[in-house]
């Protein structure tokens, strides 16, 4: 029996979204091979076979206050890919994270009969459970990544499967001796200075965040702790992975007009100073790092995967941060710690958001952490064992079921 065609929509707002999507469209094109793919990625899913509608970066827009900044063209946008949705005659719509701007367009598509799936739940569980209604009214089917996002969705009687998160396979922690990984790592990349890493006295590697606007608002803050910590120690260096030459080249004029004195221990680098590797190179600078320090987000699952210690830090701008403030109602902003207090109670890495987020905190936390660096590695390392034991895979073959089961 020949599988039929189906033309599937699918839209991505960011880079973690374009990882989930390249490996979702990966299970889908094995499991269906007669899949036409149109919607909005990035590079992961371009390999799998989508012609992007537009640029992904117009929709990686965060905050409350840069939402409305940038809703002109995000209103546009929205038509621009409503239209050649509805022109391809799509079966099926995947909306991979980017709840607000998905779920506006699985509204509309929904009311045409169109199959919608959210992949990767909104944050309900944290703030504005109302929201619920507009899932319901959006979506057929919710992917939840992790297990303790389902009881929302039970309370509320929508249909909602966990599949996990596909980097639960791709990435262990490796338990080869530092030395080891540290050779591995100089010798995959191509950056000028890299070997120098070998004499560093401690490594901490500093991610702002994928986006622009992020590297802007904690990139300072990172540098200004990189200067504290380098002056209690010397002979340590900081390792700073980004995507593109265009951010390599904007973290280092920052780093220039900010810390001029601390350019010689920064690497800096990017995704084509890589060579083909297992780790992409965020998840190889953490491996050989002896502390993360990171903006919150799909990092700090990835560090915790990898069972590497982190400092957590956020800033944003403060209008949304007062407003969020006001609508979140659980206690810890990273994965880490949500995943931990969901099955313990307690945090396991140190978050600092806002105005607690300053060099001095930072690099305070830092400190902390190389004087006992296992002491976190035992609890990100039960975190993990917990989650993985929890978690279960299959989000092509859930939609696909879901999919038919809902055609008969």
């Amino acid at each position: 029996m020949s599988n039929p065609t189906l033309t599937i929509g699918i839209v991505a707002g960011e880079v973690s979204g374009d990882a989930l999507g390249g490996d979702f469209m990966q299970q889908m094109n094995q499991l269906h091979p007669n899949i036409r793919w149109v919607g909005v990625g990035g590079q992961q899913m371009a390999a799998q076979g989508l012609n992007s509608l537009i640029e992904m970066s117009r929709l990686s827009v965060m905050g409350l206050i840069e939402v409305i900044k940038h809703l002109p063209d995000l209103v546009r946008a929205k038509k621009q890919i409503l239209s050649a949705f509805f022109d391809e005659k799509i079966d099926i719509f995947i909306g991979i994270d980017a709840p607000d701007f998905n779920l506006r367009l699985g509204k509309s598509l929904k009311k045409q009969g169109i199959f919608c799936v959210q992949y990767v739940s909104p944050s309900i569980w944290a703030w504005r459970e109302n929201r619920i209604n507009s899932i319901k009214q959006a979506t057929d089917l919710v992917l939840c990544l992790f297990p303790f996002e389902l009881a929302v969705y039970q309370k509320h009687q929508h249909p909602a499967v966990c599949v996990g998160h596909p980097l639960l396979s791709k990435l262990h922690a490796d338990t080869r001796p530092m030395p080891v990984r540290l050779h591995e790592f100089i010798q995959q990349t191509t950056a000028f200075g890299t070997a120098t890493l070998k004499q560093a006295s401690h490594r901490i590697c500093l991610m702002a965040g994928s986006r622009n606007g992020e590297i802007h608002a904690i990139l300072p803050l990172l540098l200004d702790s990189a200067k504290k910590i380098h002056d209690m120690l010397p002979n340590s260096q900081f390792i700073l992975p980004v995507i593109t030459p265009a951010q390599a080249d904007l973290i280092r004029q920052i780093a220039q007009n900010t810390h001029p004195d601390l350019l010689a221990a920064l690497h800096i680098l990017h995704n084509s100073n890589q060579k083909p590797s297992d780790l992409s190179l965020s998840h190889a600078c953490m491996n050989v790092s002896d502390v993360v320090v990171l903006a919150s987000g799909t990092a700090t699952l990835e560090c915790l995967l990898l069972n590497r210690p982190m400092v957590v830090v956020y800033k944003m701008n403060k209008l949304s941060f007062a407003i969020a403030q006001r609508l979140v109602k659980i206690p810890y902003v990273a994965l880490p710690n949500i995943l931990a207090h969901g099955q313990t109670g307690k945090a396991i890495v140190p978050e600092l958001i806002q105005h607690h987020a300053t060099a001095e905190t930072v690099s305070a936390e830092v400190f902390g952490i190389l004087n006992n660096q296992q002491a976190q590695i035992q609890l990100l390392q039960q975190t993990t064992e917990t989650l993985r034991a929890d978690s279960h895979h299959g989000a092509a073959q859930s939609v696909l079921q879901s999919y038919f089961q809902n055609k008969l």
